[in-house]
């Protein structure tokens, strides 16, 4: 190969590696914004609920929703104004909405409650956006690596996160929990600051390249067999993990363990999601992405299996750490799955597509939790598990079977 051009990738490269890094510091405190809403959305909830406790998780659900929402939005928004200026209008949206949370828990208001962590979700599909925006430079081999780094940086996120809720939700006394999202503030004006160091994607060659570069309509770059399978795979692995870990808080409250004990099992969870991050890429690359992800959805059946085996404390604490790797496993296999399937041009309406069909399911997902848990228990949630993952593989092995036949 041309010396030349072996400078140029390895240039490009990286830009690559600097704006992983940077987007992972942003993931780092932005991304905890996502375990401080989960492990106290259901628990502010019931808290606020003075009757019907089936609703509890109706604020995780909002988050979800939010995220569902603003995922088409989000990616348009950053193809318009460029991916540093979306992430900070994001990070703009979660500060207001940290501010709100605190307000609805002074005034006792269960929806304004449930609005606030709307808005969160809605800033979370910005932080969502930062896997893909790590794909933007880099030469095509060197992605699932820079998509693992932008995901390690929710190691920090799983211990900032819970932290605020062990050391702040008292802040504010004799109000509870809302010190915890007063401090949650500071995280988002911090990013604001990180990402104007990041470098802008590619830009093409020219105003007419882009105009002439034609794009294939939506529909038909969701109807390839490999979108389908992987979207199938990345969103059923974050619907169950948030199923799953949407419960997990109010049912050890159940079980008769305590705040502190269900959010220390919340930050082992999402350590556990995020930790593999540092040789998730490395499998990837070595094993093939269909394989990762189907080692992912072995991983969320045993955790279920964990799960239905017991309820003393460390049946919960490893039950949330096989699901964090789990869904590590499958949504970073399926998320490298998905950029295979368009072009670079076309890459904010194909994100965008995947990320409203999988927020959307997620928030079902956790709307269902508390409905579950309440009417039906622990258990059945975890019964669930096993057939999502049963079609998960059947899709896998019907695209695998496809692709030997191509």
């Amino acid at each position: 190969m041309d010396m030349a051009v072996i400078e140029a990738e390895a240039r490009e490269n990286t830009i690559a590696r600097k704006n992983a890094i940077l987007l992972a510091a942003c993931q780092s405190v932005n991304g905890a914004a996502a375990p401080l809403s989960i492990a106290l959305g259901g628990v502010v909830g019931s808290y606020l609920l003075a009757a019907d406790k089936s609703l509890a998780t109706a604020p995780v659900t909002g988050f979800n929703l939010g995220a569902a929402l603003m995922s088409i939005p989000a990616a348009m928004l950053m193809r318009r104004i460029g991916r540093r200026n979306g992430f900070t209008f994001g990070a703009l949206i979660g500060a207001t909405a940290m501010l709100v949370a605190v307000q609805a828990i002074r005034m006792q208001s269960f929806w304004l409650f449930a609005f606030a962590l709307m808005m969160a979700g809605s800033s979370n599909a910005f932080v969502q956006q930062y896997r893909f925006a790590a794909a933007d430079r880099g030469m095509p081999e060197y992605k699932p690596k820079a998509i693992s780094i932008v995901l390690i940086g929710g190691i920090a996120a799983a211990i900032v996160g819970p932290q605020m809720i062990l050391n702040f939700k008292d802040f504010l006394e004799p109000v509870p929990f809302a010190g915890a999202f007063l401090w949650g503030t500071g995280l988002f004006l911090l990013s604001m600051v990180i990402i104007r160091f990041m470098e802008p994607g590619h830009p093409p060659k020219s105003a007419e390249e882009l105009a002439n570069k034609p794009q294939r309509p939506l529909l038909e770059i969701m109807a390839q067999p490999r979108f389908i399978v992987a979207a199938i795979c990345g969103t059923a692995s974050y619907a169950l993990m948030s199923y799953v870990m949407t419960a997990a808080p109010l049912a050890m409250l159940s079980c008769g363990f305590d705040i502190n004990d269900s959010t220390w099992g919340i930050q082992w969870h999402v350590m556990a999601m995020f930790v593999p991050s540092f040789v998730t890429g490395h499998l990837i690359a070595r094993y093939g992405k269909e394989r990762i992800v189907m080692i992912g959805l072995f991983i969320l059946a045993a955790c279920a299996i964990v799960a239905l085996n017991g309820i003393s404390l460390s049946h919960f604490y490893l039950a949330l750490i096989l699901l964090g790797v789990g869904w590590n496993f499958g949504f970073i296999g399926a998320t490298s799955m998905i950029t295979d399937t368009y072009e670079p041009h076309e890459k904010n309406k194909a994100q965008g597509a995947n990320d409203f069909i999988l927020f959307g399911t997620v928030a079902m997902a956790s709307l269902m939790s508390g409905f579950s848990l309440n009417n039906m228990g622990w258990e059945f949630i975890n019964w669930i598990v096993f057939p999502i993952v049963a079609i998960c593989l059947v899709s896998l092995w019907w695209l695998k079977g496809r692709q030997k036949m191509a």
